[in-house]
Formats: structure tokens, C-alpha cells, sequence
């Protein structure tokens, strides 16, 4: 009824006004000057609450709730009317306050962290024009950028041409690189499907990503026709275990068509030896994929490429920018060697409604059709502008840095009574067990490993309802539960944000909280012991470390 009247106000206020099956035609059904206001006042709490507070140390990583509590404590119900401005502004805020602030300096927990503002800026343009990249006639400027972006990719890969796609995410790109090899062993399987086929397998090693797996099973090749090559005490493929491999499958009867090597392994950050496999791959014809998602930043750098020694070799190439570059989740390119149009024979359907080959202009830069996306993010656009500001060498310095922060940490660790390192990290991941007082003269032995799998679990908890920091932690290759702790945000705290040793006993538990103090050069690390938690039988302080 009340809907009603207020339709008759408008009607009796416009003349002119087109009613159709209830509905005003010829009337605004929005209002423009509120929703301006609306998106400058919550740029307003975007700026203050999380941009300006980015490397305010003194902040919360997290503002713990399980989840059960979040969900009350949440307006999370959509309703028939509409909410005000002013609730809605609040619901900004509480999202952000309870939500994990991955651009703090304490945030370890993942291959990504920090912020960086030219391509945070560039998202607000894209999320603004709201694009989608597949013809250039609804997105010039940035089917125009990711072409840059991509010849730019290739020339570090060492490639003198190539092709590529931005990919919404590593494992996306790792699965278009395993159909691209399947289509080039056998073309005929985009029409034909899979019936007919020999069984297809693929090797790729122990310490893969996760996401061979589901693509394996997502493509219809089947997880048990992955073989997974053996790897050293280091994480890096075997190859001598990979040519076992490839000769095991020929004997079975079985059809070899991908090699699958890691730069940059998500756990040990292991490199395996490109030029090896690479050699195994050409002998047997094999097409040969480098998942480079973690470790392709390291190309950027003059010191540090030799990581990726032979990755010219490859036929396919998985680059995620958003990781060690910081350029913005999600920012992941998918890079292929040849230039023969194969993504696009591969992945095209020709949609006349979207590829029509009369256009006015050269269509060849309609590209949307070498993706299994229609719609698609312009993510390339935020890789351009933090690389056009920083230029080549700002993105050297920021992997160069991250490299040298890693080695610090471990040689910091080396000195710290009650921390053993898993091994001697090339890359940025450094994996390290604390081994609490009451731990450190147990006898190793099955009891000393089953005790110290119990103590990271409930540092990560006492750490995560604190919010003082965000570090994670597994098991691997049969070592029990250990930190990985990857240092790559550029977000560094002042001193004054850091409080001085001291020593708490309650009479119950004992909490021992302390910082050392490093100045090499004009930056500086600390160690923050800021939490408890309860080992075997007995209260023990639990080291947890925090560097900058």
C-alpha cells in the first residue's frame, strides 16, 4: 500500500512518466547524489582503517571469533527493504575490524602479505570501471596492458616470443597448462573427448602444489595417473627418480605427455633443477610446465634468477605477481612459449555474438577467446602501474630485500636457544621448530616428536585470539608439526611501537615476553615472545617469532 501511494507522488509529480506492468520507466532507480556519498564516506573508513593503519604494528593482526560468535555479532541477513547509509557504513566497519589484516607487518601466514599502493590504487580504478577483459571494444586500455605486461613476463622467462593469459589464480593457470599439454599431445580431444584415448599420465613431484591434483581430476586424467617423482632432503625433484618414472609408465602402456616442475615450493620453498628435467622432458618429448606461481618473482633479479636456471626451456610458465611482488590478489599470468596461437586453438568456442571477424578494427586483439573465462578481471592493470612506479629495479630491490630479510632471520635463529631450523632455506620460506624448555633435554625419540607435534597447534591459537601476529605452521614429508615463517612485506614498524623485555610470573604460568634489537643498516628486526602454551604435563613459555 505504502509503495503504492509513493508511485502515484511520482507519477502525479512527472507528466511525461512511462508506466509499464507497474513499473517507471523514464525515472531514476537510484540516487546519485546519496550513492556519491555513500562511496566517499566509506573511502573515508577505508583510508583510515585500513590503509593508514598498514604498518602500525601496535594494531591487531586479527580480532579473533569463532565462528559461530562472528555470525552473531554480524548482521549477516538480507532483508526486503534496504538498509540506511549510516548501517551500512557500519557494517563496513565491522567487516573490517574482523577480518585478517593481511597487511601487517606481524602477517606471516601465507606466500602474500602487505600492501602496495599503486596497485591498490589500480583496483580501485578497475573495481570503479568495472571492466571485463575479452574484446577491445569494451576494454582497450587493458587487453592493451596485459599485452605489455605479458611481452615484458616472457622476455624475463628468457623467451624471444611467447603467448599468455591473466588467470584467476596459480591453480587455474596450472590446470590450463596441463589441458594445453593434453591438447597438444592429442588435438583431437577438444572434440572428440576423452573416449578413445591411451591413458594419459603426468609427472610431477612430492612437494607439488595441491592444485595438480584437482586439475588432474578436474580434466578427467584421474589423480591416480599423477605419479609423483621423489624428492631430496631439500624438496627438490629427483631426476633420476623422474627418468625411473617416465620409463615405468612407457612399460605399463600408459602415454606420458606433461612434466609438471615447481620454482618455488609452497612449504620448503624448493627449486627443482630445471636443466635436468628439462633434458629428460626433450628426450621423451614430454611437455614441460614450470609452476613458478611462488618463485617466478625471483627472475626480477639479477642476483637471485640463477634460483630458476633452464626455466627457458619450458614450454609453459606460472607467474603469480600478488606473491612475492605484492602486486594484489589475485594477479596470476599463465605464460606459454608458443606463439602459434595454441591457447587459443586450445580453449576457443568463436562466439559470434562476441568474436565477430568484421569488426572495424584488427580483431586479432580480441582475446578473450584463448581463456575458458568469459568474463574476465583486468588483473594484469595492477602489475602495470606498481611496476610503472617502482620500475624494474624498485621490484628487484623488493625481492632482493625479502631474500636478505629471510637470511637474517635465520642466522638470528642459529643464535636462539630452543630454535632449530628444518634446513637451510633458498627462497623466503624459513621453516623452524620451537623446541620449548621442558622439551629441550628429552632424549630424541618417538615421545620427544609426538610432544613437540602438540606445542606449534597452540602457539597458532595463543597467537590468533591475541592478535599479536599470524604465523603458519604443518607437518611435512613425515617431520612433525613446524612454523614457516615468510618475510616479504615491505611494512616495517618504528621502534617506538616496540615494548621493552620483561619478565611476567604469576605464580601459575610463566609468560616471558622480550624483543633483541638489530640495526643492519637502516632497517631492523625483532623477536617477540608473546605467548603461552601447555606442553605435556607442565606450564612451559613459548617463543614466537616475530620478525620485521
Amino acid at each position: 500500500m505504502e509503495a503504492s501511494t509513493c508511485k502515484q507522488d511520482v507519477l502525479q509529480k512527472k507528466k511525461n512518466a512511462v508506466l509499464v506492468d507497474g513499473v517507471i520507466l523514464n525515472g531514476p532507480i537510484t540516487d546519485s547524489k546519496a550513492g556519491e556519498k555513500f562511496v566517499e564516506e566509506a573511502c573515508k573508513i577505508i583510508m583510515e582503517k585500513i590503509i593508514q593503519k598498514a604498518d602500525d604494528v601496535t594494531e591487531k593482526v586479527c580480532e579473533w571469533r569463532a565462528p559461530e560468535t562472528l555470525k552473531k555479532i554480524l548482521d549477516l541477513e538480507m532483508r526486503d527493504t534496504g538498509e540506511s547509509h549510516q548501517k551500512l557504513l557500519q557494517l563496513c566497519q565491522d567487516v573490517i575490524h574482523y577480518s585478517v589484516k593481511t597487511n601487517h607487518p606481524r602477517f606471516f601466514n601465507q606466500l602474500y602479505a602487505g600492501i602496495d599502493y599503486y596497485s591498490l590504487v589500480a583496483r580501485f580504478i578497475t573495481e570503479a570501471l568495472n571492466p571485463s577483459v575479452y574484446t577491445y571494444e569494451v576494454s582497450p586500455v587493458f587487453l592493451l596492458v596485459e599485452e605489455a605486461v605479458i611481452k615484458k613476463m616472457i622476455e624475463f622467462i628468457g623467451w624471444e616470443e611467447g603467448d599468455g593469459i591473466f588467470n584467476p589464480g596459480g591453480s587455474v593457470s596450472n590446470m590450463y597448462a596441463m589441458n594445453l599439454a593434453r591438447y597438444k599431445f592429442c588435438p583431437e580431444i577438444k572434440e572428440k573427448g576423452l573416449s578413445g584415448l591411451p591413458r594419459l599420465v603426468l609427472f610431477t613431484s612430492e612437494e607439488c602444489h595441491y592444485s595438480m591434483k584437482k586439475a588432474a581430476s578436474f580434466l578427467g586424467i584421474g589423480t591416480e595417473n599423477v605419479y609423483f617423482v621423489k624428492t631430496d632432503e631439500r624438496g627438490k625433484m629427483i631426476p633420476e627418480e623422474l627418468e625411473k618414472q617416465v620409463q615405468r609408465a612407457r612399460k605399463e602402456g600408459s602415454a606420458p605427455f606433461l612434466v609438471c616442475a615447481t620454482a618455488g615450493t609452497t612449504v620448503l620453498g624448493a627449486f627443482d633443477p630445471l636443466d635436468k628435467i628439462a633434458d629428460i622432458c626433450e628426450k621423451h618429448d614430454l611437455w614441460l610446465h614450470v609452476d613458478a606461481s611462488w618463485g617466478g618473482s625471483a627472475l626480477i633479479s639479477r642476483k637471485h634468477r640463477r634460483l630458476l636456471h633452464g626455466i627457458q626451456r619450458a614450454d609453459s610458465v606460472a607467474w603469480n605477481p600478488h606473491k612475492m611482488l605484492l602486486a594484489g590478489i589475485q594477479c596470476c599470468a599463465l605464460l606459454v612459449k608458443d606463439n602459434s596461437g595454441l591457447l587459443k586453438k586450445c580453449y576457443s568456442a568463436k562466439a559470434a555474438y562476441l568474436f565477430q571477424q568484421d569488426k572495424f578494427y584488427d580483431v586479432s586483439y580480441d582475446t578473450g577467446d584463448k581463456s575458458i573465462q568469459c568474463s574476465r578481471r583486468p588483473d594484469a592493470f595492477k602489475f602495470w602501474l606498481m611496476w610503472k612506479a617502482l620500475g624494474t629495479t624498485g621490484l628487484e630491490e623488493r625481492v632482493n630485500r625479502a631474500l636478505a630479510l629471510a637470511r637474517y632471520l635465520v642466522e638470528e635463529i642459529k643464535k636462539r636457544e630452543g630454535f632449530q631450523l628444518l634446513l637451510e632455506p633458498e627462497y623466503a620460506n624459513v621453516c623452524f621448530w620451537y623446541i620449548p624448555p621442558s622439551l629441550r633435554k628429552m632424549e630424541d625419540g618417538p615421545e620427544f616428536w609426538q610432544k613437540l607435534r602438540r606445542v606449534a597447534p597452540v602457539v597458532k591459537e595463543r597467537m590468533m585470539k591475541k592478535g599479536s601476529m599470524m604465523l603458519g605452521y604443518q607437518p611435512n614429508q613425515g617431520k612433525v608439526n613446524f612454523f614457516r615463517q615468510v618475510v616479504i612485506s615491505p611494512q616495517d614498524p618504528t621502534s617506538r611501537d616496540i615494548p621493552t623485555s620483561h619478565l611476567q610470573d604469576d605464580g601459575k604460568d610463566r609468560i616471558l615476553s622480550g624483543f633483541f634489537y638489530c640495526y643492519p643498516e637502516s632497517w631492523y628486526c625483532g623477536t617477540s615472545v608473546t605467548c603461552w602454551a601447555e606442553v605435556a604435563v607442565s606450564p612451559v613459555s613459548v617463543v614466537a617469532l616475530v620478525f620485521f
